[in-house]
């Protein structure tokens, strides 16, 4: 049977710089997936490449496998820490695990936590109407459920 490991050891080697590697699994009956991303995108060819390696290390006479490569969807939720990174200064929507919702820019993020600038409507003193504050949000990981790219059409 085909092992994480021996796919891991595989796809570290193939990978070239500026790209990281955002899960591997290795499912029943050998099917084997591996996502990818990059801090400038994703090629077709780096995608064929990686595929190709793990192709070629392992004989279809002893294991029969299936493979999917391909680069985390622009609007899937970050699964690893670098794709923070990448994404410092775009707008992106956080869930936490107790249910707050933002959506504003990146602007920090360090081994521990991100810093979220949002915009929001509040009442001013002495105002009569609400007026657009912008305000910094300070969340460690651990406090995150779901994080990902706004897609904007602007």
């Amino acid at each position: 049977m085909i092992t994480k490991g021996q796919i891991l050891e595989i796809v570290q080697e193939k990978m070239t710089e500026g790209l990281f590697l955002i899960s591997v699994s290795v499912g029943t009956g050998n099917h084997i997936t591996v996502i990818i991303d990059g801090d400038n995108g994703v090629s077709i060819d780096d995608c064929v490449r990686i595929s190709r390696s793990v192709e070629g290390s392992f004989d279809r006479e002893v294991e029969d496998f299936s493979l999917d490569v391909f680069s985390a969807g622009l609007g899937q939720p970050f699964q690893v820490k670098r794709q923070y990174t990448k994404n410092l200064g775009k707008e992106i929507e956080i869930v936490t695990k107790t249910g707050e919702h933002y959506e504003g820019i990146l602007k920090s993020v360090d081994e521990i936590k991100i810093t979220l600038e949002y915009s929001l409507r509040e009442k001013v003193e002495g105002k009569n109407k609400k007026e657009l504050v912008t305000k910094n949000v300070e969340l460690n990981f651990d406090q995150i459920k779901t994080a990902k790219n706004i897609i904007s059409f602007k």
